[in-house]
């Protein structure tokens, strides 16, 4: 199995009624580890089903396959169909090629910085 970690912590100052959730991943996505891995993020969903909006810290994530990408869509649009909103942090070059290259980054907006993701999540 290839090594990933995920994690996942709130993130302060969200306005009332909003939750904010950022999820940091590191390692690599693939095809050994993306289904038990995406039961961890999926239940942050099903938790808070209104009001949810999901910051994806991508700066230690080094690869990931179509079916991690196919699992974020399907997170986005849980998200989004419920109020919500999804970003993507300080991915790198090769991350944000695939997402732009399959059209994902015209859904989920992509930053820079943590920080910047944040605040956009943060309005």
């Amino acid at each position: 199995m290839t090594p990933v970690q995920i994690t996942i912590e709130d993130v302060a100052g969200a306005p009332a009624g909003k939750t904010v959730k950022l999820i940091r991943i590191i390692g690599q996505l693939d095809e050994s580890n993306v289904d038990e891995q995406a039961k961890s993020i999926y239940q942050v969903i099903e938790a808070v089903p209104q009001g949810l909006s999901l910051v994806f810290d991508f700066t230690g994530l080094e690869y990931m396959n179509s079916k991690s990408i196919g699992y974020l869509t399907d997170w986005y649009s849980k998200v989004s169909a419920s109020g919500g909103k999804v970003v993507i942090a300080a991915a790198r070059d090769n991350i944000l090629d695939i997402l732009q290259v399959v059209g994902l980054t015209q859904l989920v907006n992509a930053y820079a910085s943590l920080d910047e993701a944040k605040a956009v999540v943060l309005q």
